[in-house]
């Protein structure tokens, strides 16, 4: 077997050329001369056997194995950083690098609320949000792009844990001066001749409420479909309709525009949870943000049992080896 030999500072120089560009601009952002920095490289190239960038006179380019190599340097200057430093000075200083997925639903306000506060406490902690679809993100944390992930779908992908965090029901959402603003509740048979707004077919949102539906018997006809919940909210704030969305995607406190009212008859709901790989273990800076999501999720599922918009209790919380469906 081939003996591999680079050091932190070799990582370092490769992950400040790729983030920048410019062999100019990481020597500048890492105190090197460019020659120095350039040599750096070269040893590093040297000892895996690669060329990891395309040089020109202008500009620099990652090659295709240097793409590859990018997320798995990261991770190992993250890794080696915490072994050089030892885990007391980590947990002191609270830095590194972490890589999260979430579903748009979550990413909205949710996420937001989350870290915000997360990263007034631990400024040094650098962040990575791929807000995607639910396959996208178990995507994401099956190939080790995204320390963990925030979806719904777990229980459908074996090489996941998926942890069910919080239970929350769909709503419809409306603007304030709707006529149907004022209800506790909303069936869906009531929503007959509305123009309704609803999440594009080849989402997961979608797929729940179209399963959910046909087994109530209910064909509801969606006028709109739209990709991102950003947009069909934006749609029926702009009075072009009224949305189906997650409880979630509208802000804990009251909207200055809309207002999310339970749909029943039936109730919708989808269980949302932390997916991770199995037997993969968490980082120290990823193990910091994966305590306070937690924490955030039950904050949350707390408040909706005391008389939030999602009524509905959260799972247990121990984490559920996730099977594929027979």
């Amino acid at each position: 077997m081939q003996r591999i030999n680079f050091d932190l500072q070799q990582l370092a120089a490769f992950i400040a050329v790729a983030e920048r560009g410019s062999f100019r601009a990481a020597a500048e952002a890492i105190h090197l001369s460019p020659p120095a920095l350039s040599r750096r490289i070269e040893r590093l190239e040297a000892s895996l056997g690669i060329r990891l960038f395309h040089r020109t006179t202008r500009e620099v380019e990652l090659t295709g194995l240097g793409r590859t190599f990018l997320e798995r340097a990261r991770a190992a200057f993250d890794d080696l950083a915490a072994a050089t430093l030892g885990i007391t000075e980590i947990g002191a200083r609270q830095s590194g690098r972490v890589t999260i997925g979430c579903v748009p639903s979550a990413a909205f306000y949710f996420l937001p609320s989350v870290i915000r506060p997360f990263t007034e406490q631990y400024p040094e902690l650098r962040l990575r949000i791929i807000d995607e679809n639910d396959a996208e993100v178990a995507r994401a944390v099956i190939a080790g792009e995204a320390d963990f992930g925030i979806g719904f779908l777990g229980s459908r992908v074996p090489e996941l844990d998926f942890e069910p965090l919080r239970v929350d029901a769909f709503v419809l959402a409306v603007r304030r001066d709707h006529a149907l603003a004022g209800r506790a509740e909303v069936r869906w048979t009531d929503l007959a001749g509305m123009r309704l707004l609803a999440p594009s077919r080849a989402s997961g949102n979608r797929q729940l409420l179209d399963d959910a539906l046909s087994r109530a018997g209910l064909r509801p006809v969606f006028a709109v479909e739209v990709n991102r919940v950003s947009t069909q909210l934006g749609m029926v704030e702009a009075g072009l309709g009224v949305g189906v969305v997650p409880g979630l995607t509208l802000p804990a406190s009251a909207h200055l525009a809309l207002v999310g009212i339970p749909l029943v008859g039936p109730s919708v709901t989808r269980t949302l949870g932390i997916l991770s790989r199995h037997g993969a273990r968490l980082h120290p800076a990823a193990q910091i943000l994966h305590g306070h999501l937690r924490a955030a999720f039950r904050d949350g599922a707390a408040r909706a049992d005391r008389g939030g918009r999602t009524p509905a209790r959260p799972p247990a919380a121990g984490a559920v080896r996730a099977r594929r469906r027979g």
